[in-house]
């Protein structure tokens, strides 16, 4: 019973309030929502066309911009209440991010960039490289492969290094900023595979975000950024 009440009594991954954002030097917001709620564990397909803020509003969330007027709560801690050092540690410890296009440091190996990755999150640093050997041998990079520099590596070995790189430390969110709109449809589908295969047995809440809604169908809750923003604008 204890145990229940204990889990019910987390906070959600993602709570917004009255959320605005306004570029600066504009006098019009590029989004407007007046709630939006994820649950812990939830994994949700937010759909946005280009131009819809869906990368805005995912840097509201990852703590790299502060909303205009309202707020927005990750795993319960308000964002506007921490400072830039304190948000960037908070980031590094409970979120997990694959972006785009995938932001790899190119003169690093395979390895080196999951580790980089891991120092932020952790103290353990014998501990973060067994753990990314692991999850790095999980994902079907071969050891041959992990001390080769990340511009040596195909797309869908970037892809693999990626993915480890944002669960290295264990995130509550992982936050997924369209990384398969450069893939042909076989790459896509298995980057989709791949990472749900890894998120299958952690606690952690995923929001995908992509212009792509074919994609929407493998996930259980989709959600229209249109229909939360009550704005237009530029993302």
């Amino acid at each position: 019973m204890s145990t229940v009440t204990k889990i019910n009594s987390l906070p959600d991954a993602i709570k917004l309030h009255n959320l605005n954002y306004t570029f600066q030097g504009s006098s019009l917001p590029v989004l407007s929502i007046p709630a939006w709620q994820v649950a812990r564990n939830e994994r949700v397909f937010l759909q946005g066309e280009s131009g819809s803020g869906k990368s805005t509003l995912l840097g509201l969330l990852a703590g790299l911009q502060l909303p205009t007027l309202g707020e927005v709560e990750i795993l319960g801690a308000r964002m506007s209440a921490l400072g830039a050092g304190k948000r960037d540690r908070f980031r590094a410890k409970h979120l997990g991010v694959v972006f785009q296009q995938f932001n790899l440091i190119p003169y690093l190996s395979a390895l080196e960039n999951v580790l980089l990755s891991a120092q932020f999150g952790t103290s353990d640093r014998r501990g973060a490289r067994q753990r990314a050997i692991e999850l790095l041998g999980s994902v079907n990079l071969p050891s041959s492969l992990h001390d080769r520099k990340a511009a040596a590596l195909s797309i869908g070995q970037q892809q693999r290094v990626a993915i480890v790189r944002a669960l290295i430390n264990e995130p509550s969110l992982l936050l997924v900023d369209e990384p398969t709109s450069a893939l042909d449809h076989n790459n896509r589908d298995a980057f989709l595979a791949l990472l749900f295969d890894m998120l299958a047995d952690m606690d952690c809440a995923m929001v995908f975000v992509s212009h792509d809604p074919t994609i929407g169908r493998l996930f259980d809750t989709h959600v229209r950024l249109a229909e939360l923003n009550q704005v237009g604008g530029q993302g």
